[in-house]
C-alpha cells in the first residue's frame, strides 16, 4: 500500500495554512537589539547589580586593587641581613640524612613484613622505622621554626611575605585550569563519539563543547580558589603577625583571588556571549536578505 499525496477525503483534509509576506517576515526575522542597544542594556544591568550588592562590588573592587597595585613593602638592609643570617643557620645536611634514614628504614622494614602479619624480625625493623620518622620530624619541626622566625623578621607584608602568597595562589589556579583543560578533553572525545550516534550537526556539538568548557574552568577556578583561601592560615600563621595583621591580611588575600577568579569567569562568559550575540546578528541579517531577495523575484515574476 502506497501513501499517496491527497489519500485523505476531502472533507477531512486540514483547510490550507495562508500567511502573508509580512507575517512570513516577522517569523523569520529574529528582532535582536542592535550592537548599540546591546551595550546599553549591559550596562543597565551591570549597574543594577553593583547598586542591588554593594557589599559584594566593594570586595571585589578592594580583592581587584590589593592584587594589581600591592605586591608587598621593601624590606631595609638591616632587615635583609638578619633575614639571611637565620636562613643560613638552618643545617640543610641534617634534614637530607635525617630524610634518608628513614627511607632505607622504610624500606627494610617493608621488606620485612608479610601481607597480613608481622614477626618479631619485622617489629624491630618497624621500632627503627618509627624512631626514624620521630627524628625526621624533629629535624623538620626545627628547620620550620627556624625559618619561620626568619619569615617573622620579614612580615606578612613584606615582599616576601605577599611574594610566597601569590606563589601559592598562581600554583592553585594552574592546576584548575589544567583540571579543566583534561576534562574538557575527555567530554570532548566521549560528547563527539555520542554525538555521531545521534546525528548531530556540528554547530550542536561545538555549543555543547562550549558550554561544558565552561563549566569545567567554573568547577576547576572556583575549587582553587576554596583550597587556596585554606591554605592562607598555614602561610600566614608561619610568619608570626599580631592579630590584626593576619585578619587584615587574610581579608585582602582572599578577596584577591576571589577577584582574580572572578574577572577570569566572568570574561570566559562575557567573550561567549559576545561571540553568541555576533553570530546571532549574522544569521539575522542573512536571513533578511534572503527574505528580500525573495521579495525581489516575486515583484519581477508579476
Amino acid at each position: 500500500f502506497v501513501f499517496q499525496k491527497n489519500w485523505l477525503p476531502s472533507h477531512t483534509r486540514p483547510p490550507p495554512v495562508s500567511m502573508s509576506r509580512s507575517n512570513i517576515n516577522q517569523i523569520s526575522r529574529l528582532n535582536l537589539p542592535s550592537y548599540p542597544e546591546a551595550g546599553s542594556m549591559v550596562a543597565k544591568g551591570a549597574l543594577t547589580f553593583v547598586k542591588s550588592r554593594p557589599k559584594f562590588t566593594a570586595i571585589y573592587l578592594i580583592g581587584l586593587l590589593s592584587a594589581l597595585t600591592f605586591s608587598g613593602y621593601t624590606l631595609t638592609p638591616s632587615k635583609i641581613h638578619q633575614y639571611d643570617t637565620i636562613i643560613a643557620s638552618i643545617d640543610t645536611s641534617l634534614e637530607y640524612e635525617a630524610t634518608q634514614q628513614y627511607n632505607k628504614d622504610y624500606q627494610i622494614y617493608y621488606s620485612s613484613k608479610g601481607w597480613f602479619s608481622c614477626d618479631s624480625y619485622c617489629q624491630r625493623n618497624k621500632s627503627r622505622m618509627e624512631r626514624s620518622l620521630s627524628n625526621l620530624n624533629l629535624v623538620k619541626s626545627e628547620s620550620n621554626s627556624r625559618v619561620s622566625d626568619a619569615k617573622a623578621v620579614a612580615g606578612i607584608y613584606s615582599e616576601i611575605g605577599v611574594s610566597e602568597v601569590r606563589d601559592s595562589f598562581w600554583s592553585y589556579f594552574n592546576r584548575g585550569a589544567k583540571f579543566a583543560k583534561r576534562q574538557t578533553m575527555y567530554d570532548a572525545l566521549f560528547t563527539g563519539f555520542r554525538s555521531v550516534g545521534r546525528n548531530e550537526s556540528t554547530g550542536e556539538y561545538l555549543m555543547k563543547m562550549v558550554l561544558q568548557l565552561l563549566m569545567n574552568f567554573s568547577i576547576g577556578l572556583i575549587m582553587c580558589l576554596f583550597i587556596f583561601v585554606l591554605g592562607l592560615y598555614s602561610i600566614i600563621s608561619s610568619y608570626q603577625p599580631t592579630l590584626f595583621e593576619a585578619i587584615t591580611f587574610f581579608f585582602l588575600a582572599s578577596s584577591a583571588g576571589f577577584a582574580c577568579v572572578s574577572t577570569v569567569l566572568g570574561g570566559m562568559f562575557g567573550g561567549v556571549a559576545v561571540a553568541g550575540f555576533t553570530v546571532a546578528k549574522i544569521a539575522e541579517a542573512q536571513i533578511e536578505n534572503g527574505t528580500n531577495n525573495g521579495q525581489r523575484r516575486h515583484l519581477r515574476q508579476d
